[in-house]
């Protein structure tokens, strides 16, 4: 069984825009859901898909996180080219700190931060996200286990400069937080990992927004669009951009 490559995705409603981020290893899945609802209400949602993302494994460990960044400013770009001169911004996991890092370098009308890691986080820790995604994604291709074996074993004695790179750029994003001033919504999960959790209040508190709210979820982990609370998950959101002073 071979997968079918996910892609960006725009659905186009009013002058309201929300750029939508989707986290590592994953794609414009995580937001697709949380994209309709928001087009049903009357926003604008682009959600572009990340350099080496959605494929196989071993593209994914062999783009550069610039590239992935790079996705994320052509998906800015994209929009305000189309004439949407307010840009809210929503991202989840590696998608929540590309949100950070993309208010505290452009005009954006809104923020929304969902298990955004701003602590730090080991190289090796990254990697194993990859073999994750891998033995996912192999276990499309075949059942034969010496060849899953393998080929995660391949995968697992590649050079770390790329994961070394996206550590730096969670760190680095981290010490910015003090320059974002638009109005931010940070979620989490009470079932995400500690370090998930203890970045959200970090963001809470270092955030320089005067207009700010830290939401928690019970029952949800990591991802929110797609956990059990999604749907309050986007009211909330839904809410928060209502919210907002926007020109029309």
């Amino acid at each position: 069984m071979k997968m079918v490559t996910p892609q960006s995705f725009t659905y186009k409603a009013g002058s309201r825009a929300v750029l939508l981020l989707h986290g590592y290893t994953g794609s414009t899945i995580h937001v697709r859901r949380l994209g309709r609802y928001l087009h049903e209400h009357g926003y604008t949602c682009h959600a572009p898909l990340y350099a080496g993302h959605g494929d196989v494994p071993e593209l994914l460990l062999h783009t550069r996180p610039a590239a992935w960044w790079q996705s994320v400013v052509d998906g800015y770009d994209a929009l305000q080219q189309q004439g949407y001169e307010e840009i809210a911004v929503a991202g989840v996991s590696l998608g929540g700190v590309f949100t950070l890092r993309l208010a505290t370098l452009f005009p954006v009308k809104a923020v929304i931060s969902m298990s955004a890691p701003v602590q730090e986080k080991s190289t090796a820790n990254i990697l194993q996200r990859v073999l994750d995604y891998a033995r996912w994604y192999v276990s499309l291709e075949t059942k034969d286990t010496a060849v899953m074996t393998e080929r995660l074993e391949r995968l697992a004695a590649e050079p770390l400069h790329e994961l070394e790179q996206l550590r730096q750029l969670i760190s680095s994003t981290a010490e910015r937080l003090h320059r974002i001033t638009a109005p931010a919504l940070i979620m989490q999960g009470e079932q995400d990992d500690a370090l998930y959790q203890n970045s959200a209040r970090t963001i809470y508190e270092q955030i320089g927004s005067k207009h700010k709210q830290l939401k928690w979820y019970p029952a949800s982990g990591h991802i929110l669009p797609m956990d059990v609370e999604y749907a309050q998950v986007c009211t909330d959101i839904h809410q928060f951009l209502d919210t907002l002073d926007w020109k029309v």
